[in-house]
């Protein structure tokens, strides 16, 4: 039985797996066998999963991709790198801790890893501001990814924020400068690039760190201009309108795929990243490693042409 705390529409799973727990520990203490009760409700917990989180609403992917147990940046940096090495600063204002990152291994390889990173409770969303980086967050950023090209690293990046701090603060120091400066840095790195989006990828916020050679989404990551929230309160001046927003924003994995926007859907386990870790990170190194093997064979000037032509395609089409 895994761990709470459930989503809404977990609700008849949490009831059924409790069941088959309370018949494991029963079958334990009397010493009755009960094994062919118990596989029986294992195959009908198999079912209604399968039929639950077949059918799941965007919005209720979006309540998925923000699951409090869902693994983020640093789970995956732990699961999938060895000697991480965090770096701190922007060398102009402050850390930013939304935003991590640092030299790592992966698979012995060195890389250059980044991302978002947000809190499990009250104290660590604030010391964290909840993912959503300043503008010194997304300068960090560039540094480290200037210093991965100085020093011949790969980057390998993790998106999943709600979209940048929206603070006074945030705006006079910069933040759309922050993000567009990266958006031009970045796709002239002479480093291979390969993103993922693990969880919340919104606006500027995520694309701050967005653009590389490989773009890929979580099963049951989003992926979008705007939060479903923010779409509803500006077009109907209500947020409880967020799950029609997530409808007409098409945001799912497999709509940002359909749109050619990025270049694969890698699986989770069923129910989620969050109930098997472990399994999520192995199909995340996979696609991972599998990218940066192709990426290794073009040259600097064959990176750079292939990135800007990538994004030049977006949004062309023939009527």
């Amino acid at each position: 039985m895994i761990e709470g705390p459930y989503l809404e529409f977990e609700k008849p799973i949490l009831e059924l797996e409790k069941k088959i727990s309370d018949m494991e520990e029963f079958s334990r203490v009397e010493n009755i066998e009960l094994d062919g009760e118990i596989q029986s409700l294992q195959n009908k917990l198999k079912k209604l999963q399968d039929n639950i989180f077949s059918n799941l609403t965007r919005w209720q992917k979006v309540q998925l991709a923000r699951h409090p147990k869902r693994p983020y940046t640093l789970d995956y940096i732990k699961l999938l790198t060895t000697d991480f090495v965090e770096l701190h600063g922007d060398r102009y204002f402050a850390d930013d801790k939304a935003m991590v990152g640092g030299f790592a291994r992966l698979d012995g390889r060195p890389i250059m890893v980044i991302g978002q990173q947000k809190g499990r409770d009250t104290k660590s969303n604030l010391f964290r501001n909840f993912g959503m980086a300043n503008p010194e967050g997304y300068r960090k950023a560039l540094r480290l990814m200037r210093m991965a090209a100085k020093f011949n690293r790969a980057i390998v990046i993790f998106i999943d924020t709600i979209g940048a701090f929206p603070g006074i603060g945030a705006e006079e120091r910069g933040q759309a400068e922050s993000i567009a400066h990266n958006l031009r840095e970045m796709s002239m790195l002479e480093v291979p690039i390969v993103i993922t989006i693990i969880g919340e990828g919104a606006s500027g916020g995520a694309l701050g760190i967005g653009l590389g050679d490989r773009v890929y989404m979580m099963e049951n990551s989003w992926y979008s201009v705007i939060s479903p929230e923010g779409c509803a309160a500006i077009l109907w001046r209500d947020a409880a309108k967020a799950p029609e927003a997530a409808e007409a924003l098409k945001l799912m994995a497999t709509d940002v795929e359909k749109l050619d926007l990025i270049d694969g859907i890698i699986p989770e386990p069923e129910g989620g990243a969050h109930r098997d870790m472990n399994v999520a990170a192995a199909n995340l190194k996979e696609t991972v490693v599998k990218a940066l093997g192709e990426l290794d064979r073009l040259s600097p000037d064959e990176l750079i042409m292939q990135r800007i032509a990538k994004y030049r395609r977006m949004g062309v089409f023939e009527q």
